[in-house]
């Protein structure tokens, strides 16, 4: 689904030039998830999505995942955190999907999968380490440079690197010109990492309140996709929460703290604008409460 682009004055004013944010909280399951999720299963042939298909997700991908199966039919399994939010839990559900849970790391989630795929003969649909989950997230950027051809400047809130590798390649193909920057938790900085690296680096953890962007390495495809393309910047809670509440209250956005990163960069000084800049708000699968007491500290 299409998603608005929206001009945000107070933003423009503080950063100097026009500054819009790409919503990707207004998609069917709140999250730009579902771009990939779609676009993977439409390329299954019947048969094999007829034997359904299982993920590892911390929320918003499990989400996407299930609302594309139920799309076509096909039985959903999602492996989530023990410590996953009861908003991420229902909203896979809500599509049909059957939630599993296997500890608090991506990498206990993806173990977790692969034992349940043998199993059940489930197919797996990666997060963001695959062409076609890249290929669907990069319709972000089509549209981004579609809706504002004089955009400058991009920047992307990174976990494990899907978003950002789609944008940069769709952006990059069609201006060159225009820079991109990624934006990460300081507690979960893998592309970062990986870029001062020169490869995918796997750190020891991670840790943030945005729990979109806590994957212990960015994927090795996505990193070809970016390298020599981005610059990666990080961004202290403090300021993401902050971002977090400033959404709700001044622009009436419901944003999970991992969709709010890029506004909290802008807004804390992490980057300099180089022109017209867009800010993808990734997600909004967030609780209302959680708002409510990120604004109470």
């Amino acid at each position: 689904m299409r998603t608005s682009l929206k001009h945000v004055p107070a933003l423009s004013e503080r950063a100097g030039v026009p500054v819009y944010l790409k919503l990707e909280s207004e998609q069917p399951t709140g999250a730009f998830k579902l771009r990939g999720a779609w676009n993977f299963m439409r390329q299954l042939p019947p048969e094999v999505r007829d034997r359904g298909v299982i993920t590892y997700s911390s929320g918003n991908h499990g989400q996407a995942v299930a609302f594309a199966a139920r799309r076509v039919g096909a039985r959903a399994v999602v492996v989530m955190p023990e410590t996953v939010s009861a908003v991420k839990i229902e909203g896979v559900e809500r599509w049909g999907g059957e939630v599993m849970f296997a500890g608090t790391t991506s990498e206990d989630r993806y173990v977790r999968a692969m034992e349940l795929a043998d199993e059940q003969g489930l197919t797996p649909v990666p997060p963001f380490e695959h062409p076609h989950i890249i290929a669907g997230q990069g319709t972000v950027g089509l549209e981004i440079v579609e809706e504002l051809p004089g955009v400058a400047h991009v920047t992307v809130p990174v976990g494990g690197g899907g978003l950002i590798a789609g944008i940069t390649t769709a952006v990059k193909a069609l201006n060159p010109i225009v820079r991109i920057t990624a934006v990460e938790p300081e507690n979960a900085a893998a592309l970062g990492a990986a870029l001062a690296a020169g490869r995918p680096v796997r750190l020891a953890e991670t840790s943030s309140i945005a729990d979109g962007l806590l994957p212990l390495s960015v994927g090795t495809l996505t990193f070809e996709h970016v390298k020599g393309h981005v610059e990666a910047v990080t961004v202290a809670d403090s300021a993401i929460a902050a971002a977090t509440v400033w959404l709700h209250e001044e622009q009436g956005e419901l944003v999970e703290p991992s969709g709010a990163a890029t506004t909290a960069a802008l807004r804390a000084g992490a980057f300099e604008p180089a022109g017209p800049t867009v800010l993808v708000v990734s997600g909004g699968n967030v609780d209302p409460s959680l708002i409510a007491g990120l604004a109470d500290t």
